[in-house]
């Protein structure tokens, strides 16, 4: 009867991520939203929900997933082994029911997230990061601007201790914005990306 009952629709979890990987990756280099994302004051974006598409174009890891078991290969990419099924390492947050955050972030890492504006503005984004070291560094893009550059992760005391920074002053247009945060220098966690006017 557990069988029947873990079989049942309602138990199924869809992994998007799953069919875009095998239906249209092996056919197209195109990024889409993980999730649709409308920039609002106090929006918040989660690290994990970005973009859909291959790795080194919606995000860049370097232990990304390989299934090649024929070559000797293989090797599972995603070190937490939750939320996605791609290279990103994602980890579930203990405290947080059905909370994830992006860990082991390694220097040169980046992740990429598509959103809509749907008016011009001026926001601060809080970054939520979490280090046990005082090593990190991010740099943030905005439709392939720089708008930060090389900003101080600090040492929170554990990577499980997550606080904010803050990038200021970052104007958009209307419309789709492509936003990349990118591990200038890694070992640091990162949760979301929140938006204020």
């Amino acid at each position: 009867m557990e069988l029947a009952a873990y079989t049942k629709l309602e138990s199924t979890i869809i992994h998007k991520d799953v069919i875009d990987a095998m239906m249209r990756q092996p056919f197209s280099a195109e990024t889409r939203p993980f999730k649709k994302h409308i920039i609002r004051n106090n929006t918040i974006i989660r690290a994990v929900d970005y973009d859909l598409g291959r790795n080194g174009i919606a995000y860049f890891d370097k232990d990304t997933a390989d299934y090649h078991v024929s070559t000797g290969n293989y090797s599972s990419g995603n070190k937490g082994r939750t939320y996605r099924n791609d290279g990103v390492d994602i980890s579930r947050d203990s405290v947080k029911y059905e909370t994830y955050y992006v860990s082991s972030i390694e220097s040169g890492e980046w992740l990429q997230y598509t959103a809509e504006a749907p008016k011009k503005g001026t926001y601060m984004l809080h970054l939520s990061v979490a280090s046990d070291k005082d090593a990190g560094k991010i740099s943030v893009q905005i439709n392939g601007k720089t708008v930060a550059a090389g900003i101080q992760v600090p040492n929170t005391g554990s990577l499980k201790t997550f606080k904010t920074i803050e990038v200021k002053n970052v104007a958009l247009s209307p419309g789709k914005q492509t936003l990349k945060i990118i591990a200038d220098a890694g070992y640091f966690n990162f949760s979301y990306i929140q938006f204020t006017e």
